[in-house]
């Protein structure tokens, strides 16, 4: 199965190295069947300055066609900017299009498919910090701007750098199955395969806007504390602060409100225990502080979009999970 990636100068390196590693690996474990050939596509034959300064030589140009391709992934990079409007490139990703089975982006790759036009009524996402000025050019896109990946149809879109090897295994899942995909993640140490709807970014990265002071220490008290009382009463106390006063002042530290952020801690502490343990769901809800188990099933359909039945089924060998 011939893959091209797409990688452009400034091209984030992890996005290439990061999905060919993940086809290369699960091309090994497949012992003599069929598996993948990767090539690097860049705008000349010229070597590629990645944004970290490694420089790498591309296997074809935009002069050559993709015929006889499966599938064209375009890497992404910080400075695409200056290639959104790359008539000749923009002209290559819609006229192979035509050639490949699929296309995916990663990271800011989703304006490239963008401009081609090839976005118009889909689902899609990218990288958290670039979501807005994708909903801004593409009006037409079905943006979902928190999920690590979005399949629409034949077109996959992903979020930034890490999310370049989910995506390059679900990929793997699509072609080969789920136990050589997972397979390629043990091997590879990334433990399972994240769900495409998981947020970008956990709760503790989404806190660190608060500043440093009582904000900040007490989003840490709440993690350290999952299973305790975490009304706003009680956090309020704790910080010798009326309840109005800490709404206000957490909400505007943390952009979220003590509920929001104490839900999305729980959703994920439970998520490390059903990734890391076989514990029944029941006791899973106790020991991360929902009142039971349907609470737990509710704040991870929020949260993540699937229930954690699915999640720990995603993440662990169907043999393993324990009944809830």
């Amino acid at each position: 199965m011939r893959i091209a990636i797409l990688a452009i100068p400034g091209v984030q390196m992890l996005d290439v190295a990061g999905p060919m590693d993940v086809f290369s690996e699960a091309t090994t474990l497949l012992k003599g069947r069929s598996g993948y050939t990767v090539k690097i596509v860049a705008l000349s034959m010229e070597p590629v300055t990645a944004l970290n300064g490694t420089r790498f030589l591309p296997d074809m140009s935009i002069e050559e066609t993709l015929e006889g391709f499966d599938t064209l992934v375009i890497a992404g990079s910080p400075g695409v900017r200056k290639y959104e409007d790359h008539r000749e490139l923009v002209e290559w990703i819609i006229q192979e299009s035509r050639h490949v089975r699929r296309l995916a982006s990663i990271c800011t790759g989703a304006f490239l498919l963008g401009k081609a036009g090839l976005l118009n009524g889909r689902r899609a996402t990218t990288h958290w910090n670039s979501t807005s000025r994708l909903a801004e050019m593409f009006p037409k896109v079905r943006l979902e701007p928190n999920t690590i990946f979005v399949k629409d149809g034949p077109i996959y879109t992903s979020a930034g750098v890490t999310a370049s090897m989910d995506l390059a295994l679900a990929l793997v899942e699509e072609d080969f199955g789920r136990s050589i995909a997972l397979r390629v993640a043990k091997e590879l140490i990334l433990f399972l395969q994240r769900p495409g709807g998981q947020s970008q970014f956990s709760v503790h990265l989404e806190a660190q806007v608060a500043e440093i002071g009582p904000i900040r220490d007490i989003t840490q008290w709440i993690v350290d504390n999952i299973a305790n009382d975490l009304s706003v009463e009680t956090l309020a106390a704790r910080l010798a602060m009326s309840s109005r006063n800490f709404a206000r002042t957490f909400k505007r530290e943390t952009h979220m409100t003590p509920g929001d952020y104490v839900e999305a801690a729980r959703v994920e502490a439970a998520r490390r225990m059903l990734e890391e343990s076989d514990t029944p769901l029941k006791r899973v809800a106790s020991m991360c502080g929902f009142a039971d188990q349907s609470g737990l099933r509710r704040a991870f359909m929020r949260r993540i979009n699937v229930t954690p039945i699915e999640y720990r089924q995603r993440f662990r060998p169907a043999e393993t999970v324990a009944a809830a």
